[in-house]
C-alpha cells in the first residue's frame, strides 16, 4: 500500500506573518498521524522557532514555486498526490492548473476564493459563506485547523468564573506583530489603571525596546517573552488574553479562553465582525482606529480600555466569553478536513489512473 504525499504551499515571515504556516503544520501534523508523506513549500524567514517545529516532525521544506507550471513541476517532482495552496499572493489560476495534472488540490481560504479552481475548499472563519463554487466546500469553525499542542491543552469543561486580585494577562498578536499591535494594547490595558500581571508575546526586537519605554502603573506588572511552543499553556494560565483577530482566534476558542481581540488588518474585519456580535470574544475595534491621532483615536483608545477594565473586573464576563468560545470549536476540526481529502482522493486517483491505494 503506496503512502500519500502530500504537499502544502505557504510562506511566513515578519510581514506575512505566521498564521498560514501555523495552520498548515496543524493540518500536517493531522496527515502525519494517518501514515503520509508531508513537505512544505514556502519562504519561512527569519522564525527559527517555526523552522524548529517543522524540523521537529520531520517535514520537509523546500523552495515555494509562484506560477502555476513551477507548482505543477514541484509537484511532479516531488511525486506530489495532494498539493494543499495557502496564500493570498499566489496566481489563482495555479489551483486549475494543478487539477489538470491530476494534482488534488485543497485551496483554504479566508472569505475570497480568489478565482482559484480547486477540488476542495476550506474556509476555517465562524459563520462562514463560500459562493457556489466547482468544488467541495468545507466552511466553519468546525474545520478549524488546530496543532497538536493547542488540542492536546483543551480542558476537559470551560473554565469557572474565579475571582482574582490581580488577574493574569497575556497579550500576542501573531508570530511577528507585523504591525506593532503589542505596544499600543500594552498602552491601553496599562490605562484602565486595573492591577495586572502582564506578560507580552515579542516577536521583533523592536517591538521590544517600544515596550521598554511603557511604566506600568500601580500593581501592574510588564514582561516580555520571546515566541514560544508553549503558548497554549500561556493561554490556558490566563485569566484573559488580548489578541488579534486572525487564526490563533480558533485556538483561543478552542482553549476556552476569556479573549479581547484586535482587527489588526482588513481580512480580518468579517471574522472579528461575527465572533464579537456572537460573544465568542470582546471587541476592541481596529488597529488603525486605535493608532489615529487627534481625538479619533483617543476616543477608540477610551472606549477599548473601557472594555478591558470591564472584563479585567468581572469573572463572571470573563466565564461567560470563555464558555461561549470553548463549545464552539472542538478541536477535530482538521480531522473532518483530513477525512474530507482521503473520500476524494481515492476516487480522483482512479480516474486519473494512478497505481496507488491509500489508507
Amino acid at each position: 500500500m503506496s503512502t500519500l504525499r502530500v504537499g502544502l504551499r505557504c510562506d511566513a515571515g515578519p510581514q506575512r506573518g505566521v498564521g498560514h504556516l501555523v495552520r498548515c503544520l496543524a493540518l500536517a501534523e493531522e496527515f502525519l498521524a494517518r501514515g503520509a508523506h508531508v513537505a512544505v513549500f514556502g519562504t519561512v524567514e527569519r522564525l527559527d522557532w517555526a523552522t524548529a517545529e517543522l524540523a521537529a516532525r520531520g517535514i520537509g521544506l523546500h523552495p515555494g514555486p509562484e506560477s502555476p507550471a513551477d507548482l505543477v513541476e514541484a509537484a511532479r517532482r516531488h511525486d506530489l498526490d495532494v498539493l494543499v495552496l495557502d496564500s493570498y499572493e499566489l496566481d489563482p489560476a495555479g489551483a486549475g492548473a494543478l487539477r489538470a495534472a491530476g494534482v488534488f488540490t485543497l485551496a483554504i481560504v479566508d472569505g475570497d476564493s480568489r478565482g482559484q479552481d480547486a477540488d476542495l475548499y476550506l474556509d476555517q472563519n465562524f459563520g462562514a459563506k463560500l459562493a457556489t463554487l466547482p468544488g467541495r466546500l468545507l466552511v466553519g469553525s468546525g474545520y478549524a485547523l488546530l496543532r497538536d499542542s493547542v488540542v492536546a491543552a483543551r480542558p476537559a469543561t470551560p473554565r469557572p468564573a474565579t475571582a482574582v486580585s490581580r488577574p493574569r494577562v497575556l497579550a500576542f498578536f501573531g508570530g511577528t506583530d507585523a504591525l506593532g499591535a503589542a505596544p499600543v494594547l500594552t498602552r491601553v490595558l496599562l490605562a484602565t489603571g486595573h492591577p495586572m500581571d502582564l506578560t507580552v508575546v515579542v516577536g521583533r526586537p523592536e517591538i521590544e525596546a517600544e515596550l521598554e519605554e511603557i511604566t506600568p502603573g500601580r500593581g501592574q506588572l510588564v514582561r516580555t517573552v520571546p515566541p514560544t511552543g508553549s503558548l497554549p499553556s500561556l493561554i490556558t494560565e490566563a485569566d484573559l488574553v488580548v489578541s488579534a483577530a486572525g487564526t490563533s482566534t480558533w485556538e483561543l476558542c478552542c482553549l476556552g479562553a476569556p479573549a479581547a481581540l484586535v482587527c489588526v488588518v482588513d481580512n480580518q474585519r468579517e471574522s472579528y465582525a461575527r465572533v464579537v456580535q456572537h460573544g465568542l470574544t470582546a471587541g476592541l475595534g481596529e488597529l488603525p482606529e486605535l493608532t489615529a491621532a487627534g481625538l479619533p483615536g483617543r476616543t477608540a483608545r477610551a472606549a477599548a480600555a473601557r472594555t478591558l477594565h470591564g472584563l479585567l473586573s468581572s469573572p463572571p464576563r470573563r466565564a461567560a466569553l470563555a464558555a461561549r468560545a470553548w463549545s464552539t470549536v472542538d478541536g477535530q476540526g482538521r480531522a473532518r478536513v483530513v477525512d474530507a481529502v482521503f473520500e476524494s482522493v481515492r476516487p480522483a486517483a482512479d480516474r486519473h489512473g494512478h497505481a496507488r491505494s491509500w489508507k
